[in-house]
């Protein structure tokens, strides 16, 4: 039985618990959250599961030292800017650690998860849907193996009603958010393009348009990779309802099609016809999570790709901030 603690009670995890309360091997023993209204909401969804009602607490602190050798691992999904604190303080406690994403919101905090992971040995997995997700595992490894050739480029774009759905959301409070629309939902697009492209990113040039909002809501970058592979990113988060991604890899003897969550793939070699296969997304991270921890695979959302993703968000602001001038992005 897993023994899990949730800090961050949000619609996140409240999507995720549905599943998570109907896994016999998975317990959900404490949540921490400010506030009330959410925190009964994913309690409600336990005991509507026929499962026990986790303790409830309002700080991560407060659970942490309350549920000491009570607890096996936490999910933390708390918003963006507070990523970095809750991650350290799991760490510290000696838990292993689901972190949603995006991991953290600088390259600084992502390199100080990773002495922290290194320091304390525990097991941690960015709950990237892309980066759990087994069509984009398979994706890479077949890559890897030389079946589709050289990578020539990268043309990913994705979009979403998110101007409206998130009206008013601290998704669009830059103070907590680190981002706005980019960082958001566009960063399941960056860090799938970060797994599959297989290299770093080395210089870019990116611009965005806030459209009225205090954060970004649609964004543009062409970058160039350390394999000499190209790429191009484009986020709209002003639309219809809906969300949806895209992520086409041009290799010299196929063309693969993703999307940015793993959902579905289509792959055609040496001109031959795509087939589109599909995925779960929702239930997969928490299984993945367990086979990680448990020695039964090797971790496929690290934190070390959340630090290349780190370095190539960092470098998008900068760029973004400067109208566009052409970043170097140096690998520490």
């Amino acid at each position: 039985m897993l023994r899990l603690g949730i800090i961050g009670a949000g619609l996140k995890a409240a999507e995720y618990a549905r599943g998570w309360t109907a896994m016999p091997d998975v317990e959900i023993s404490a949540l921490a959250e400010t506030d009330p209204a959410s925190r009964r909401r994913l309690s409600d969804i336990c005991a509507a599961a026929g499962r026990p009602r986790p303790a409830e607490y309002a700080t991560d602190r407060a659970m942490l030292q309350a549920e000491a050798g009570r607890l096996d691992a936490v999910y933390v999904a708390t918003p963006h800017v507070f990523h970095a604190a809750n991650a350290l303080a799991v760490i510290d406690a000696g838990l292993d650690l689901l972190l949603e994403k995006p991991m953290v919101t600088t390259v600084e905090e992502a390199l100080a998860l990773v002495a922290a992971e290194k320091r304390s040995a525990r097991t941690v997995v960015i709950a990237f849907q892309g980066g759990l997700s087994p069509l984009i595992h398979d994706t890479g490894a077949r890559a890897r193996r030389g079946e589709f050739g050289d990578l020539v480029s990268v043309s990913a774009s994705i979009w979403e009603g998110w101007a409206k759905s998130y009206a008013g959301h601290w998704k669009q409070k830059p103070s907590i958010s680190g981002g706005g629309f980019m960082f958001d939902t566009g960063a399941h697009m960056m860090n799938t393009v970060c797994i599959l492209a297989d290299a770093e990113f080395l210089r870019l040039s990116a611009f965005t348009n806030n459209r009225g909002l205090d954060v970004d809501l649609v964004c543009a970058v062409a970058a160039r990779l350390s394999n000499g592979a190209l790429v191009t990113l484009s986020a709209a988060g002003d639309g219809p309802p809906g969300c949806a991604s895209a992520i086409t890899l041009f290799y010299t003897n196929a063309i693969v099609r993703i999307d940015a969550w793993g959902g579905w793939r289509e792959v055609a070699i040496g001109g031959g016809a795509a087939i589109r296969e599909v995925g779960e997304i929702v239930d997969t991270p928490m299984h993945t999570f367990k086979a990680v921890r448990e020695g039964k695979m090797t971790n496929p959302s690290t934190v070390t790709n959340g630090v290349r993703f780190a370095r190539l968000w960092d470098a998008i602001k900068a760029s973004a901030a400067g109208d566009g001038r052409a970043i170097a992005i140096e690998a520490g």
